[in-house]
């Protein structure tokens, strides 16, 4: 079993920064990827941003340029910094964890990011 704890979200004006946080436990195994999706209200999930154990980053098109992400492998969590944010960003954020040795997926509860115009 894995759990996946998000930390941070909230509001901000456009233009702003936020951060999140999501620490793994659990049979997460040594080589793993962690990263971040999103549901935004009528809207597919979207992937915001992947790095794995290695850290090999893959960003969706829509945050390339603008959000960052990062992990510390000593204690299993996952960062985003997200800049220059826009309303279209508001969504739920989603932490995402993938084991490669069985390619499956876990996933967390979600932090709610809303970007004000």
């Amino acid at each position: 079993q894995v759990q996946l704890v998000e930390s941070g979200g909230g509001f901000v004006q456009a233009g702003g920064s936020l951060g999140l946080s999501c620490t793994a436990s659990g049979s997460i195994s040594k080589f793993n990827t962690l990263g971040w999706h999103r549901e935004a209200p009528g809207k597919p999930r979207e992937l915001v941003a992947t790095v794995s154990t290695g850290g090999n980053t893959n960003y969706g098109d829509s945050v390339k340029g603008r959000f960052t992400i990062s992990r510390d492998n000593a204690k299993n969590t996952v960062f985003l910094q997200m800049s220059s944010l826009k309303p279209e960003d508001t969504a739920v954020y989603i932490c995402n964890l993938r084991r490669l040795i069985d390619k499956r997926d876990y996933w967390g509860s979600g932090t709610q990011v809303t970007v004000s115009s």
